[in-house]
């Protein structure tokens, strides 16, 4: 297993995250969000497991500031993605291709 969580420092579901892997003895890769941002590449491959939409957290400020609700076009989602990291729901968790957004200890589980 290859497990990375992206995350915030300051985000309960994050630290509960890490908790699990911690209590599991499974080693994973943190990757605080605030520091550095998913690559494209990242991106796609989460939005391909878990879709677009799961991924935008829609009860941030930056949703209403950046008027989220109003666009459309993909691809305009993604960039605004990229380019600003409160936007995700977090933790996002990675193994390989599969990934999850949120605390999902079941679906975790199956990977073990």
């Amino acid at each position: 297993m290859n497990i990375q969580i992206f995350g915030t420092r300051k985000c309960f579901d994050t630290k509960k995250a890490e908790r699990y892997f911690k209590e599991r003895k499974v080693k994973f890769q943190f990757i605080d969000l605030n520091e550095k941002a998913l690559s494209k590449r990242e991106l796609k491959s989460v939005i391909s497991a878990v879709g677009l939409n799961n991924l935008i957290n829609n009860k941030s400020k930056e949703y209403v500031k950046l008027n989220i609700e109003h666009i459309r076009t993909s691809s305009i989602k993604e960039e605004l993605l990229l380019n600003n990291p409160k936007l995700y729901n977090t933790p996002i968790v990675r193994n390989s291709n599969e990934a999850t957004v949120g605390y999902e200890p079941a679906i975790w589980a199956q990977w073990q």
